[in-house]
């Protein structure tokens, strides 16, 4: 692969042959350029400055994870944008895929639309993809019992250590909980993740 790759590149890295070749025929069949690799070892040693375009990353591989991938591009010329995508995803690990600058956290088996639409947002320089953080700030849209619940449940505290931290029962905790993710459209704890730290 040369540098004059094609401005709007997916490049895939996933040790799974068939999660390559389905998102990079969905996204082929879309209009975009694709470019796959097995490991993020075999992406590291291609990348060139000259390529734009966005990074789709498996959390889990062999050898160096997306995490660990994500971390060696933070610094890289080309900086290109970074989805990383998991079929076990937990609050910690999507807080650290935020820290390094991830501009989206996808959960497998993920919807077609989900994943373009965050894939073009992401080629637009937009920096949300699916929740209306800037017309819904969170600090107006929730209520205080609503935002002591959410930054319980970002540091990965469970409904029964939010109820006791706060003296109200786990159900009630899980009450405010859905709320707070109807609220600001967020459809998973990964997302959640991600709209309280952009909200900081």
């Amino acid at each position: 692969m040369t540098s004059e790759v094609h401005r709007k590149t997916v490049f895939i890295v996933d040790d799974d042959p068939a999660v390559r070749d389905s998102i990079s025929l969905l996204f082929s069949l879309h209009g975009h350029a694709t470019a796959v690799f097995a490991c993020a070892e075999d992406f590291l040693r291609a990348i060139q400055p000259g390529w734009r375009g966005v990074v789709l990353a498996d959390i889990r591989m062999p050898g160096l994870s997306g995490l660990e991938m994500q971390e060696a591009l933070a610094s890289h010329p080309a900086r290109l944008p970074m989805i990383m995508i998991t079929a076990h995803a937990d609050i910690a690990t999507a807080r650290q895929a935020f820290k390094f600058q991830a501009v989206d956290f996808l959960e497998k088996p993920f919807d077609h639309d989900q994943l373009l639409a965050s894939v073009d947002a992401a080629m637009s320089g937009l920096p949300e993809t699916r929740s209306a953080i800037g017309t819904r700030p969170v600090a107006t849209t929730l209520s205080p019992r609503e935002r002591q619940v959410m930054a319980l449940v970002v540091d990965g505290l469970d409904n029964g250590s939010i109820g006791e931290r706060l003296g109200i029962s786990p159900r009630t905790v899980e009450v405010h909980k859905s709320r707070v993710m109807t609220k600001l459209g967020a459809r998973n704890l990964a997302e959640l993740v991600r709209i309280a730290q952009a909200a900081r």
